[in-house]
């Protein structure tokens, strides 16, 4: 999902309010946007750089779970009650981003009920990529593997799963 994506989404008013809001900021690598478990207040659209989302598991160091890219969204948990990261987040690089106050645009969507519907749309987009990603990387690892098939020739009785035996 682009920046583009994300204000094209947008009624043309709309993307000129979202925009008003939004703020330049600037990360060096390994800053921390966040952490698991917060208050999320604010969120991100990337311009330039690399951000790292995590997942903290018990006894181990954070584990990424997916990086996102120059035009994606950080941040969606602040549209979702109860308004607390589900992930960390860090600067895998330097990176340059526009960020947006939560309340702020939350007000913004209460008040212009149009771009409400669309900036929720979208975030229902980025949310259903980004749970459909890790999905698709279990299932290559832990998925059962489809058993050897038998060797070519001919068939023998009983062997059919047409044939019942008798």
């Amino acid at each position: 999902m682009t920046d583009e994506g994300l204000l094209a989404a947008l009624p043309p008013d709309g993307a000129a309010a979202l925009l008003a809001l939004a703020r330049d900021v600037s990360f060096a690598a390994g800053d921390r946007l966040f952490e698991e478990g917060r208050p999320a207040d604010r969120f991100w659209i990337v311009r330039e750089g690399r951000v790292a989302l995590d997942t903290h598991l018990p006894g181990r160091t954070a584990v990424v779970v997916e990086t996102v890219g120059a035009g994606e969204l950080v941040g969606w948990s602040w549209l979702v009650p109860p308004h607390v990261w589900r992930l960390g987040a860090a600067a895998a690089t330097p990176v340059r981003a526009r960020q947006f106050d939560a309340s702020e645009v939350l007000a913004l969507c209460d008040r212009d009920a149009p771009v409400g519907r669309a900036l929720a749309r979208y975030v229902a987009g980025v949310v259903g990529h980004r749970l459909e990603a890790p999905r698709t990387r279990l299932l290559d690892l832990y998925a059962p593997h489809p058993a050897t098939p038998p060797p070519p020739g001919p068939v023998r009785r009983g062997d059919s799963a047409d044939e019942v035996p008798r």
